[in-house]
């Protein structure tokens, strides 16, 4: 009988897998060989047409969702940080002057804190199973390979959301490679940093990290997004890039809209933030 049964349902259709590879058996003749007689789910070149932006747009959505949600992962906790902020003694590659060099060198500090607090997460993750307080990063260098390494170096999965960009890059090796992403989209990326969120960690970073941190933040302040601790490492740099007192003392933004906000200067700080909003003791 070649009837499947999947989730216990009775299915006695072929499934597209068999027809696929049913299609890769027929033979070679002017029909099969023209683009137009492929499988239009196997057809590269056809699911890449502008007309087919929506279907991309909604894979995109499917693939980590449903991935995530057979690897049995119920909440992360969001890192967002510089990918030029390299780890302690490591190389300032970014630098293009003696200045850059010395301020990247100096916040090299936030590699260790990041690493340090992704492990916290993860010794807090294992009561769970490493399924809550999974700790997610754009999954690149920097920040973002230092919450990777840390969790990992307390023997917790964590995710890395990838995206295609103009230079060549990888995921960094720290990522669980179950659970390691690319996209095209950056808007559907952003949303699955977001889906599952206990809390959101901001590091120094530029242009991706302020346009992260301003999309949750908003999605909070408005309330399209529950509260969730949002933790920024360094009020030095921050204060210094944003001036969060200048927009409520302007009224663009509400005095209360500061209150969703932490400045934190260390991991434990950081973690006691998260620790006391969902009222849960502190590991050793």
């Amino acid at each position: 009988m070649s009837a499947k049964r999947r989730d216990d349902v009775w299915d006695p259709l072929k499934t597209s897998g068999e027809d696929r590879r049913r299609a890769e058996r027929s033979p070679s003749t002017p029909q099969t060989e023209n683009p137009a007689y492929r499988l239009a789910y196997v057809d590269e070149d056809f699911m890449c047409r502008e007309e087919l932006r929506p279907v991309r747009l909604q894979l995109e959505l499917l693939k980590p969702e449903m991935l995530l949600d057979e690897y049995g992962i119920k909440s992360t906790v969001v890192l967002f940080g510089g990918a030029r902020i390299p780890e302690p003694g490591g190389d300032a590659w970014a630098a293009r002057n003696e200045t850059q060099r010395q301020n990247l060198t100096a916040a090299s500090v936030y590699y260790e804190e990041a690493r340090q607090f992704a492990r916290l997460c993860a010794e807090h993750s294992a009561a769970s199973g490493h399924r809550e307080f999974v700790i997610t990063t754009g999954g690149g260098p920097g920040v973002m390979e230092a919450g990777n390494r840390g969790a990992a170096e307390a023997g917790a999965p964590t995710i890395g959301l990838n995206i295609i960009l103009p230079h060549e890059q990888a995921p960094n090796r720290y990522v669980t490679p179950d659970l390691s992403f690319n996209f095209h989209y950056f808007a559907i990326r952003k949303m699955h940093f977001l889906l599952r969120a206990k809390a959101i960690v901001v590091f120094p970073g530029g242009f991706g990290t302020m346009d992260e941190m301003f999309e949750a933040l908003t999605l909070i302040q408005t309330g399209r997004m529950e509260r969730v601790p949002f933790i920024l490492f360094s009020p030095t740099f921050w204060q210094g890039i944003v001036n969060f007192e200048a927009l409520a003392d302007f009224g663009t933004i509400a005095p209360a809209d500061l209150d969703l906000i932490s400045f934190v200067e260390t991991a434990e700080e950081a973690w006691a933030v998260i620790a006391d909003h969902y009222s849960f003791e502190e590991p050793d």
